[in-house]
């Protein structure tokens, strides 16, 4: 077993002190790099950066359709402002890299599914089937 599979922390800040020293030009024993779990690690941290953006983007889908389908509750402006504080986040997540990995129609879909069948005993309006914004519009924090 390695620091790897029994403590990440540990292991995290010695890979990283280890490759400081290298980038800064010290010699070190290029065996005590753990080449694989750092690229892997590497490319975990794109992918958790996309299932956040995706993440945040389907909160705010979510409150969106809420406050649509329930526009006479009270929790209406807590929606909204859960919907935006969603699209903030997901703008701030975004990278231009992302949009090849982001299906706003799945990830309206799967909105369409955690929406409650009521709220408060009450029934939803119909909202669209198909989602009524582009990704740009839910990026783009000046839009309500």
């Amino acid at each position: 077993m390695t620091d790897y599979d029994t403590d990440i922390l540990t292991w995290s800040e010695r890979q990283a002190a280890l490759l400081r020293c290298r980038a800064d030009g010290e010699l070190i024993n290029d065996a005590d790099l753990d080449w694989s779990n750092i690229a892997e690690e590497i490319e975990d941290v794109g992918k958790n950066a996309l299932r956040a953006c995706r993440s945040q983007l389907l909160q705010a889908l979510l409150h969106m359709l809420k406050a649509e389908a329930w526009p006479l509750s009270a929790a209406v402006p807590h929606w909204r402002s859960e919907a935006m504080v969603a699209r903030i986040n997901a703008a701030d997540a975004f990278a231009s890299s992302m949009r090849r990995n982001i299906d706003i129609a799945d990830i309206y879909a799967k909105a369409l599914r955690a929406m409650p069948e009521t709220v408060d005993g009450v029934p939803p309006l119909p909202v669209p089937v198909e989602c009524p914004v582009t990704l740009d519009e839910l990026l783009d924090d000046q839009i309500a």
